[in-house]
């Protein structure tokens, strides 16, 4: 499925189930795919629940780039892709997410989004070595919960429980995630299951 926007072609893989209870949307960090370990682990966990997924490569992805470009660029995209996927979808629970790059792109449109909540894996805090560059204010203005899941030896740094709804740490993982991708979807299946089990909340009042 490819979506149009203004700042060229997004392709999404989606997984429609009959009568979704929430809709997740996910997407890749600067240099991956939608295919990552990680993010496959919570697919599998959403549709366990119910819920209906849509992975999504942007369009610098797309288009073969390795480097986002602009913040504000990448995150209209964003909003004109979750506007298409929900009119598809209908009107249930949206909740957004992705690894790295793709966590942060979810954390800074929640609110613009109407995501009832945001997935981040290996959220990066920092770039490697720079601990004052930190990007806590992305966590912290979500203006929505925020799950964290990260691993304990991420050279990208590891955020503080204070600053998201909650924060799982995995030992032994890095910044991919991909040691014991299980585990990943064992964290954040319980936090989908409340917004599966909770009623209609889109964010459109």
């Amino acid at each position: 499925m490819e979506i149009l926007t203004a700042h060229g072609p997004a392709e999404v893989t989606p997984d429609e189930v009959d009568d979704p209870a929430f809709l997740l949307v996910l997407t890749h960090g600067s240099n991956g795919g939608v295919d990552a370990a990680d993010l496959l682990a919570v697919r599998a966990a959403a549709l366990g629940l119910g819920g209906a997924v849509a992975r999504v490569t942007q369009p610098f992805r797309l288009a073969g780039r390795r480097a986002p470009g602009s913040a504000v660029k990448q995150d209209g995209a964003w909003l004109e892709i979750v506007a298409v996927l929900r009119e598809r979808f209908g009107d249930v629970p949206l909740v957004q997410g992705g690894r790295s790059n793709g966590a942060r792109v979810a954390c800074r449109t929640a609110t613009a989004a109407g995501a009832a909540g945001v997935v981040a894996l290996a959220f990066p805090l920092h770039p490697p070595g720079r601990p004052e560059k930190s990007r806590v204010g992305e966590l912290r203005e979500a203006g929505v919960e925020v799950l964290v899941v990260n691993g304990d030896r991420d050279p990208f740094g590891v955020p503080d429980p204070a600053d998201a709804a909650a924060v799982t740490v995995l030992p032994g993982e890095r910044h991919d995630l991909n040691k014991d991708p299980a585990a990943v979807g064992r964290a954040v299946e319980p936090w989908l299951r409340k917004w599966a089990a909770r009623p209609v909340r889109t964010g459109r009042e």
